[in-house]
């Protein structure tokens, strides 16, 4: 009824509209509507300021609605203009184009329907801008403004608007006090200034112009009269039914005041309407049936929503959604026309540009954290998928978060979509699984992502089900969608806070399908009838269920948006003409998009076309049906319907559809009716179902726009587009795939903008290659090219990447308009006065005074702080070794194009020629500039390159603009342009005139620099004229090796260096006095700099020596800059006297007058300084002939011995050299701003991707830097990596490389793939420093109140008395005595000679304040011949006062009973190899146990055991010292001593534990492992394998049971390839698994060190090495220790303690060895062991307290320095220093005893911020710890066999030297009295 009434409104309008024009002489009538709301298609009783203003794209099906209403009758439609959208700014020419063509598309819709668009030129607000600077219309400049947009907006959008309103809300603004007087008259000019304006543009166009009032307003009417600036009344009224005379007599009233205009009720709101609905239509229509009323049209919007009109409308737009037909009719002539024409424009501001991975293709870690199994595994597993890969690595996503933000980085993108594995959450699917771990990446990930500026896009589901799930029937089992309800209610929970728009599901049509459907994917069910509709049933639901629940829980708080990602297809017509083909089309569509999308996006049901088909297909196959389509119950479409905030697609390509009978085949071609097909013509992929379709996008677009978000009007985000190219080939050079993107993305482009669809997102399927399913990595969809053949998966850019990022920063395809560029503003240092000349030597060898004597662990103490904020992070590059493009585009050539081309010194006679062809890949340096996120970027300017001869006449405007846009690229991404004008590529047209030793270079190089302040100083504020003088000059013009090439060693580097530096000043000079004011930047020098450490520093002429090299490196050019203007006088005087001594007349080298000093000192206003290594300077006398810069210097480099070598000779890497010369800088020149402006390290050109060495270089340097910083007050201002990438190095070629990037110089696109150390160094630049992580902050707290305090020592180590009182030999006996076994021919004869000092030891454990001491028994001492036929009763004793003396002291005593000393008599018959070896064991433990176990309660049956079975028996470098089978012999050892503890364990368990009351358990020992690369899983997997081989092979069978399966399957796996029968690892049998499980009663541990794995293939080897597959090696940043394999490593510890809770069943552990050795001069004040205890104790505490680990006792190796077995004394780990040279082998207290002893006293750490605590309180004066000196001493000397500091002895040898004076007095005295005596008798 309210259709026909509507009908009938309209058509009665519509006549009145005939009639009135008529009557009146009117053009026509206006029947209006509008204007589009925010909330689109729904206008009545909306207010303007609530219009679509295009501040987002045209509302989807904005056209349909538009014919809608034409259809109906209406004519006109209000389109109000918003100024601050067109115009934010208010300034002419700066409109947002993309808005100006928003309104123009909106106008052309409106007028291709047949609607007329009324434009109101001002509906909304002012620009903020001008608001705030203007005020309101009061101000004659706001109205200004107004006029010149209105110029504007006629201009643009008159031609397609024929009716204008300048005003709507004119009436507001007096309403609201605004326009009393003087706003008033300025309004009612402007209107008349308008009127005027469009009459004269459009003469033709007739009355057309109003400005909008309110009907009450008739007071103005007679100015508006007066002045005739309008062409009809547009009027607000208020009608009120209940009097129409009113209303009648009120427009009569208006017409007249106004001298009789036209009226248009331009908006009517109606009152009191309570008439039944044809009597209020009547009552109006009778009104405006008013002969006396000129009314030009009116708007019924209000009346007809009063009627209850509105709906029909409505109906009108619902009817249109079975909408395949009309909009592929629609968009079929509007597009195939212009189909293939590209649309240059933007994309709407704020568009979201996206990339996407998902986690079965990307992560690998399969099994990693607990992760479990999903289906894709076991698919991969079955060896299903191509060439049987699986996705176990893939690439390796797990382990590299920071990879794989760094390329999103790069490419500029502002989201990023990837997916949660289920698996990895729940590793069974259900909460009660839940996997911290896996929850900890995906922080990671969210976390790293939003750092970077990047929003996540979450998929919770994409089609890595957990296998544990699809084993109860995955997606066919109802019970899947509480369970995927609450995984998704945990990932809210845990990731919402950060991820704001999340996507249910992924492509769910293909797990429905190709799942459970044709069984081509997992889980490989083949059920087309059921399965597949019953899983796209519990899917629809589980989509519901999970937004239900963030609906409910966390919308409110989190604030995010949850839709579905659904992939289809577009559909056309294989005969258009044809419409059973287009109702093929359109099924085709709802069986693949309308499945889901219609359940959520209509009426939560499946389409009507579905359903009708499958219903008909189960008639016409009544015996077979084909599909089994599940049914919704009411309340589950009610709950299904609406369930998205958005619209995600994924579409890849299109098919040609027709009609086709498909019997009763089951599928959706089948039941469907179809056959699709692929038209010849278009472009094929990789993969045979995409091909490159672009115009169904748009389509696909508008279908969507039309059929499913007409209504709810959510935005379609595109989640997924790409395609695959070939994994062989040309992989990186995909032009293919990157015009499939152009098309794709611009068809998206044409929907937004012509269309009007809501688009908002585009995202590029992939981020980089991964695992595509059934096709493994066949197929290529990424970005970045992932190198699946190497273990690192070194991710390198594509050519698509490229492309992408560059549509990123330019918003699409419009002209790129660049903006205002952002440079920073440099504030130059005022330069101060000129420094006083260097003294020789300078003052500053103070720095050798404060740095030299520091001990090697005080210099490699590693600082964490983080520099300044305004610290400058950047790389380097230089244009020879970059640029390539040598002759292109009219370049000159260079000295260094001439020399390359022509020498063959150079190394594969490498050239520059194309190095990394920056020249022609500008996007490709600055993706890896973005990615790192550098604040500077340093760069050279090749002179040639902008004078191709030098000169300015040779101008060439290509280079110059190569170096405009690379500096406008830089500032676009904030990046600070930091120009080398000179880094060493001379142009050769200058060489041929002389080059640097001609004077005239100093003004051409002016010239040129003059050229390029003028050209790029705008921008570029940061200047260095010259890199490295010193390397032109020395190596240039001396030595000859570099271009041009020339060797005169004694003159010429002395003239060319002098010309450099004055060409410098005059440059300079040139700056400051004609740009500095206006461009406000920096000018300085890079120069180079060593640094020279003396041979030896107490020495004064070497310190002097290593002064002068520095003065004659540094100082050559430093001097004259920074200080006086000249020469320092080191080198004026050394050079002076030499060529004296040569006879010449005059120094070689010249002189400065005293004008040019003043003119050079002071040209810079930072220091530069590159720097990359460290020599050892000791002076020399060199030779007079030749003359030569080399021979004046007399001194002689050394390389620094103790550091690594690098890739280059004499270049080893020596990073404290780093911090001593920033501080020779900060005292010798001033203390000036200091950049070091290249540092770096060369690795061979076979490191790629992993190199770890570089790594270590920067962590160590840039920490000196830090040091330098923070410690010592250095102004250093910022830090220049070299280099940014791999490049031409000079003379090395290609041979070397310096970059954070690697490049490939055998590819023609010079590929660039980020290295380990760029990941690092962007970890650096983020974290500004290295801020103090978790691992090194101390925690406060203290232990269990019982804890144990103990500390150790070895029976062979300390005892002595070999052979006394009937001891027997032991192994080690034997090996001590063999020739070259132990260092310095040590052994244990005497020891520490514990044997007869019982009570000495006892009194240092008191002193210790120990409350257990850890001691082992000799067994050849107690038993000869090891066995129980003599018991050696004194040795026995020797243990019995042991015991007695440590209980008398309160001390309880803790016993190994085996630690190495096997009774050589067992050795003789195979020792430890020979199985009877164990009950020989247990007879021995069992007589211990007997005669000592009353009183003994804790017990060790063996000690590391490790050592023993490999480094025993297998590398032989322990006592039996065996190594010639090493690939069973340690697997045999290892096998009987599990048992052999067995054994000892249950006799005590079953003998003498009920009455002793004892503990035992066995002593592992392992060092903690982390990988060497912590991205690398081949890394990772090595780091395991390490722990594994360590302490899993002797705690696995006693904690858990037998081995550990990865050694078991190793080990057989390689014995088995090897030809062996069996594995080389023995068995246990059942029953002795048994019986050696569970064999302890805490975990007895030791521990001292970590190492990095990494993996090592040895081949066929078979030992234990080659079993364990592992290389290890130390972080050069951990301090050292007296032993080459102990790396002070605390982290580990907690780590390591950790691990054994979590592996081994939280077992209590007691730590029974843990220490740290020294070597060298003994040194009392051992700081480095109190430090190693510190940290080491701490990181206890912290996994007692934070890690819940069950510790219960710590125990310090050792309590005395011992024999510290194969290397003798020279290794001493002790609290107490043994002084051997005294026979009594005194035990001397060192630093770390008072250390430890009060960590025992506090039983931990005492927070100080509690104050004070008791236990710190000073103990009485006693004999503790004799003084020491509070340095480590290289300043310690033995005086009168005591060691005393240097002052001591000093002040001791003045003490004696005058008692021996005073006492010869008293003998000289004494002699007298004695001699006058004797005389007197």
């Amino acid at each position: 009824m309210k259709y026909w009434l509507c009908v009938v409104s309209l058509y009665v309008l519509c006549l009145y509209g005939c009639w009135s024009s008529e009557v009146n002489g009117q053009e026509d009538f206006m029947l209006l509507s509008g204007p589009l709301t925010k909330q689109p298609l729904s206008s009545s009783g909306s207010g303007v300021n609530d219009a679509f203003d295009c501040s987002d794209p045209i509302p989807p099906g904005s056209r349909q609605y538009f014919e809608y209403l034409q259809s109906r009758g209406v004519t006109h439609f209000k389109v109000p203009l918003s100024w601050a959208q067109l115009n934010p700014t208010g300034l002419p020419g700066q409109s947002q184009q993309a808005v100006v063509t928003c309104y123009q598309t909106l106008l052309k819709q409106l007028v291709e329907v047949g609607l007329q668009p009324l434009v109101i030129l001002h509906g909304s607000t002012i620009p903020e801008v001008l608001r705030l600077r203007y005020g309101g219309w009061e101000s004659k400049e706001l109205v200004e403004k107004f006029q010149q947009y209105a110029e504007f907006a006629l201009a643009h959008f008159g031609a397609l608007a024929h009716s204008w309103v300048t005003l709507s809300d004119l009436d507001d603004i007096w309403h609201n006090g605004q326009a009393a007087g003087a706003p008033l008259k300025n309004i009612l000019e402007l209107n008349r200034n308008i009127y005027q304006l469009y009459h004269h543009r459009f003469p033709d166009k007739g009355e057309r112009l109003s400005i909008g009032l309110r009907a009450s307003d008739v007071a103005i009417l007679s100015q508006i009269k007066a002045s005739r600036t309008v062409d009809f009344l547009s009027v607000h009224v208020e009608y009120n039914c209940a009097s129409t005379s009113n209303f009648a007599k009120e427009l009569k009233s208006l017409q007249m005041t106004s001298g009789d205009l036209p009226v248009l009720i331009y908006k009517m709101t109606m009152h009191d309407c309570s008439n039944s609905q044809f009597q209020l239509l009547g009552n109006f229509l009778q009104v405006l049936n008013n002969n006396d009323l000129k009314i030009a049209g009116c708007d019924m919007m209000d009346m007809l929503g009063k009627l209850g009109m509105q709906e029909p409308r409505v109906s009108g737009m619902t009817a249109l959604r079975n909408s395949y037909p009309s909009v592929w009719d629609t968009i079929e002539a509007q597009i195939t026309t212009g189909r293939d024409v590209f649309l240059n424009e933007s994309f709407p501001s704020g568009f979201q540009w996206a990339t996407s991975s998902e986690s079965f293709k990307v992560e690998g870690g399969w099994s990693e954290g607990g992760k479990g199994e999903t289906i894709w595994d076991r698919f991969g597993h079955e060896n299903k998928v191509f060439d049987n890969q699986t996705a176990d690595l893939a690439c390796d996503s797990y382990h590299k978060v920071d990879y794989d933000v760094y390329l999103l980085r790069g490419l500029h993108v502002n989201t990023f979509q990837f997916s949660i594995s289920w698996a990895r959450i729940f590793p069974s699917g259900q909460r009660d699984s839940q996997s911290e771990r896996g929850a900890v990446y995906y922080d990671k990930l969210i976390d790293a992502l939003i750092e970077s500026g990047i929003q996540p896009v979450v998929t919770l589901y994409h089609w890595d089900l957990p296998q544990t799930l699809q084993d109860q029937g995955g997606w066919t089992n109802t019970s899947i969608v509480e369970a995927f309800k609450d995984y998704a209610d945990f990932c809210f929970s845990r990731f919402g806070d950060r991820v704001k728009t999340w996507n249910t599901f992924s492509s769910p049509w293909v797990v429905s399908h190709a799942g459970y459907g044709t069984g081509e994917h997992p889980p490989g069910v083949k059920d087309y009838v059921v399965a597949s509709y019953q899983v796209t049933h519990n899917i629809l639901k589980s989509h519901a269920e999970a937004w239900h629940v963030y609906n409910d829980k966390y919308r409110a708080r989190q604030g995010g948006k949850v839709g579905i990602a659904l992939n289809s297809d577009w559909a056309e017509p294989m005969d258009s003409s044809k419409p059973e083909d287009k109702a093929a089309a359109d099924r085709y569509l709802q069986f693949m998009l309308g499945w889901f999308a219609h359940p959520i996006f209509v009426d939560g049901d499946y389409p009507a076309t579905l359903k009708t088909q499958i219903d008909q297909k189960r008639k016409d196959c009544s015996h077979s049906a084909p599909a089994v389509l599940p049914v919704f119950t009411a309340e589950e479409s009610q709950r299904i319907r609406g369930t998205a905030d958005f619209f995600g697609l994924n579409h890849y390509t299109s098919r040609l559809v027709n009609n086709s009978n498909g019997g009763c085949t089951p599928g959706p071609h089948g039941v469907g009716d179809f056959k699709s097909h692929v038209d010849s013509s278009w472009s094929s992929t990789a993969s045979d179902w995409i091909y490159s379709t672009p115009w169904g996008l748009r389509k696909l677009l508008n279908y969507i726009s039309t059929e499913y978000v007409n209504v709810t009007k959510v935005p379609i985000y595109i989640t997924g587009n790409g395609m695959p190219t070939e994994y062989s080939g040309d992989t990186l050079d995909d032009t293919s795939r990157i015009e499939y993107m152009r098309s794709y993305i611009n068809e998206a482009l044409k929907a937004i903008l012509l269309d009007g669809v809501n688009v908002q997102r585009f995202t590029v399927q992939s981020l980089m290659d991964g695992f595509e399913g059934p096709q493994g990595y066949s197929e290529r969809f990424g970005l970045h090219h992932v190198n699946f053949d190497s273990p690192d998966r070194p991710r390198t850019p594509k050519q698509s990447a490229y492309f992408y990022s560059q549509i990123i920063q330019k918003n699409g395809f419009g002209s790129n308009k660049g903006g205002v560029l952002k440079v920073v503003e440099m504030q130059p240092h005022r330069r101060s006065t000129a420094l006083p000349p260097s003294e020789v030597p300078s003052k500053s060898k103070v720095v050798w005074e404060k740095f030299s004597h520091q001990s090697k662990f005080q210099r490699k103490m590693y600082h964490y702080g983080t520099f300044p904020q305004s610290f400058s992070w950047g790389v380097s590059s230089s244009a020879y070794q970059i640029e390539g493009g040598w002759n292109a585009d009219g370049k000159g050539p260079s000295v260094w194009d001439t020399f390359t081309n022509k020498s063959a010194s150079i190394p594969a006679d490498a050239n520059g020629n194309v190095a990394c062809d920056s020249y022609h890949r500008l996007e490709e340096d600055l993706y890896m500039l973005r990615a790192l996120r550098v604040k500077s970027y340093r760069f050279s300017l090749s002179w040639s390159r902008i004078f191709p001869d030098g000169q300015r006449t040779s101008l060439n405007q290509k280079g110059v603009d190569y170096y405009n846009r690379l500096i406008d690229g830089l500032l676009a991404y904030n990046i600070t342009p930091m120009v080398t004008l000179y880094h060493w590529d001379l142009p050769e047209a200058l060489q041929k005139l002389g080059g640097w030793d001609d004077v005239g270079m100093i003004d051409i190089f002016n010239d040129f620099c003059d050229f390029c302040f003028a050209t790029f100083g705008d921008r570029v504020k940061f200047w260095m004229t010259f890199n490295q003088p010193h390397t032109i000059a020395w190596s240039g013009y001396g030595l000859g090796q570099i271009p041009p090439n020339v060797k005169t060693p004694g003159t010429a580097p002395y003239r060319v260096a002098h010309n450099l530096i004055k060409a410098h000043a005059k440059a300079y000079h040139t700056y400051d006095d004609k740009y500095r004011k206006s461009q406000g930047g920096l000018v300085s020098i890079a120069l180079n700099a060593d640094w020279f450490e003396p041979k030896d520093v107490n020495v004064p002429r070497e310190v002097v020596a290593a002064d002068r090299a520095l003065q004659f490196q540094l100082g050559w050019f430093a001097h004259p800059i920074f200080k006086n203007g000249d020469y320092p006088d080191a080198m004026k005087w050394q050079v002076g006297n030499k060529s004296e001594l040569q006879s010449l007349s005059e120094s070689r080298l010249p002189s400065f007058t005293e004008e040019e000093k003043n003119y050079i000192k002071g040209t810079a206003d930072m220091f530069c300084v590159n720097h990359y290594t460290t020599k050892i300077a000791q002076h020399a006398t060199l030779r007079l002939s030749p003359p030569s810069y080399e021979y004046d210097l007399d001194l002689s480099e050394a390389e620094e011995s103790d550091s690594p070598t690098t890739a280059i000779s004499k270049q080893r890497a020596v990073a404290w050299g780093l911090r001593r010369l920033l501080n020779w800088i900060k005292e010798e020149y001033g203390n000036p701003e200091i950049f070091i402006t290249e540092n770096g390290v060369a690795t061979d050109s076979k490191t790629t991707w992993d190199d770890s060495a570089r790594m270590f270089y920067y962590k160590t340097y840039i920490d000196e830097a830090l040091k330098a910083s923070e410690l010592d007050g250095v102004k250093v201002k910022g830090y220049i990596a070299t280099s940014l990438m791999d490049s031409f190095e000079w003379l090395n070629g290609y041979k070397v490389g310096f970059g954070l990037h690697h490049v490939d110089f055998t590819n023609t696109n010079r590929p660039r793939t980020p290295k380990y150390s760029a990941h690092f160094y962007y970890q650096v630049i983020k974290d500004n420093g290295f801020p103090t992580p978790d691992d090194e902050k101390e925690i406060y707290g203290h232990f269990r109140k019982d804890f144990i305090w103990s500390t150790a020592t070895a029976s062979y180590q300390i005892e002595g008395g070999w052979r006394a009182d009937g001891k027997g030999l032991s192994i080690w006996d034997q090996f001590a005595h063999t020739p070259l076994r132990v260092f310095n021919d040590d052994n244990g004869d005497i020891a520490c000679d514990s044997y007869n000092k019982v009570e000495e030891d006892v009194a240092i454990l008191k002193q210790l304040k120990v409350t257990h001491y850890r001691f082992s028994i000799s067994w050849p001492r107690v038993l000869p011949d090891g066995t129980t036929k003599y018991i050696n009763e004194a040795g026995l004793n020797y243990y019995h006062r042991l015991v007695d003396g440590l209980l008398a002291a309160n001390i309880q005593p803790h016993i190994t009973l085996y630690h190495w000393d096997l009774p050589q008599a067992l050795q003789k018959i195979g020792g430890w190899e020979n199985e009877t070896i164990i009950d020989k064991y247990r007879d021995y433990v069992d007589l211990i146990f007997s005669r000592l176990g009353h009183k003994v309660k804790f017990w060790i049956t063996i000690n590391e055991p490790y050592n023993i079975a490999n480094v025993g028996h297998g590398y032989g470098a322990a006592a039996p010292g065996i190594s010639f089978r090493p690939g069973t012999l340690p697997y045999i050892v290892g096998h009987n001593l599990i048992k052999a503890h067995a054994e000892a364990w249950h006799l005590y368990n079953d003998k003498y534990r009920a009455e002793q009351k004892g503990i035992i358990s066995i002593t592992i020992n392992s060092d903690w492992s982390e990988p060497r690369n912590p991205y690398k899983q081949e890394d990772i997997d090595a780091a395991k394998r390490v722990i594994q081989f360590y302490i899993g092979w002797f705690a696995h069978p006693i904690f858990n049971g037998d081995y550990s399966n990865m050694m078991k399957t190793i080990i057989r796996e390689r014995s088995l390839a090897a030809g062996l029968s069996k594995s080389r690892l023995p068995e246990f049998t059942p029953d002795e698994i048994k019986r050696i499980k569970g064999t302890y009663d805490y975990f007895g541990f030791n521990h001292y060190t970590t190492v990095l794995a990494f993996p090592v293939e040895y081949g066929g080897l078979q030992h234990y090495d080659a079993d364990r597959g592992a290389g290890t090696i130390a972080d050069r940043t951990w301090l050292d220790s007296g032993s080459s394999w102990l790396k002070v490593s605390p982290f580990g510890f907690r780590r390591i303690l950790k691990f054994i809770k979590e592996e081994y069943g939280n077992p209590a552990i007691i730590i029974t060895e843990n220490g740290m050795s020294e070597r060298g001069p003994i040194d009392l004040n051992d700081s480095h062991r109190s430090y190693y205890y510190e940290k080491y104790i701490n990181q206890v505490l912290k996994a007692y307290l934070l890690d819940d680990v069950d510790i219960r006792g710590y125990t310090a190796w050792s309590l005395m320095d011992n024999l510290e077995w194969a290397t003798g004394f020279s290794e001493r780990f002790g609290l107490f220093y043994v002084n051997h040279s005294d026979p009594k082998l005194p035990r001397v207290a060192k630093a770390s005893v008072s250390r430890y002893s009060t960590i025992i006293k506090c039983n931990g750490f005492p927070d100080p911020a509690s104050g004070p605590h008791e236990c710190l309180k000073p103990e009485p004066e006693g004999t503790s710890v004799p003084p020491t000196s509070p340095y480590p001493s290289d300043n310690i000397v033995s005086f009168l066999g005591m060691t005393l500091s240097a002052d001591d002895a000093e002040t001791g040898l003045y003490t004696t030297f005058a008692l021996l004076i005073v006492a010869m007095f008293g003998t000289i005295l004494s002699s007298y009295c004695l001699f006058k005596a004797k005389k007197r008798f």
